[in-house]
């Protein structure tokens, strides 16, 4: 099996991120309580940055404590330091109705679990453009008014302004580290690098030239506009561009019992250790 994808490291134009250290993130965020709040791309980065500590400590003691399957705690107890993710498909609310599922633009009830926390890292996109069967809601609400459906792009900024509002009401500067998990690019059309024919299937090399074809992805840009906007002080983890040269890095050729063509997750260890390099410097900064 290729394991090429293990020897790739990202590195910056302008300086040197500096290498994961396990152990001095422990002594450094001793007692501290991290969260991951989104999506199953939250998912990947929460299991990436629990993998990276764990490498340095493998014989740390540590707890895992699963809660009404959206919550998943994991504390290492010698350091007391937890680090949660959060599953929320859209971070903004997804209610139950009599006409069905309805995504509430303007409503972020669940942020009551999000409070209290030392560092907070947000990401949502990736099932804001789902259709059809794999849609998570039947309609989409706003001012109490109810819609069948609306440009997702709008549907997108809207809901990550309420997003925005939460955090200027909620989140005090002095006691909370904010992050947003930048959009996570997919690679189901070649025709982003120049391959028409292709997708992430059988892709064993990254994409290499100094600039992506397909340029930045128009989510980003809503999430720039909406980032541009939030009174308190909210740190983007720009992984999108990088993200998008790793047409490599999707689990689809290096499982063999991966169920369809997945090009939207990444491999572990892979991509996402990147995205908690990145992290780590930004907490460092």
């Amino acid at each position: 099996m290729d394991r090429s994808y293990l020897k790739y490291r990202w590195q910056p134009f302008s300086c040197n991120l500096p290498r994961f250290n396990g152990v001095q993130f422990l002594e450094k965020w001793r007692g501290k309580r991290f969260m991951f709040v989104g999506d199953s791309l939250s998912f990947n980065m929460w299991i990436s940055l629990s993998c990276m500590i764990h490498s340095w400590v493998p014989n740390a003691k540590y707890n895992l404590v699963k809660t009404g399957g959206v919550l998943t705690e994991l504390t290492f107890q010698d350091y007391g330091l937890k680090i949660s993710v959060y599953r929320t498909t859209t971070i903004v609310d997804i209610v139950n109705e009599k006409v069905g599922r309805v995504l509430k633009l303007d409503s972020i009830r669940q942020g009551n679990a999000w409070k209290g926390m030392d560092v907070l890292i947000f990401n949502s996109w990736h099932w804001w453009t789902h259709t059809g069967r794999d849609q998570p809601w039947d309609y989409i609400g706003e001012g109490g008014k109810v819609y069948k459906d609306m440009n997702r792009l709008v549907a997108y900024y809207k809901g990550m302004t309420t997003w925005s509002r939460w955090v200027n009401r909620f989140v005090d500067p002095s006691k909370t580290k904010v992050f947003f998990q930048g959009i996570s690019p997919v690679h189901y059309d070649g025709r982003d690098w120049n391959q028409p024919s292709k997708s992430c299937k059988s892709e064993t090399q990254p994409f290499f030239g100094l600039q992506y074809p397909a340029g930045t992805p128009m989510a980003s840009l809503v999430l720039n506009k909406v980032m541009s906007r939030i009174k308190k002080p909210v740190y983007l983890l720009d992984i999108t561009t990088l993200s998008q040269y790793r047409k490599d890095a999707h689990p689809i050729y290096y499982s063999g019992n991966h169920i369809g063509l997945d090009c939207s997750h990444w491999c572990l260890p892979g991509l996402p250790d990147t995205w908690n390099v990145i992290l780590n410097a930004a907490l460092s900064s």
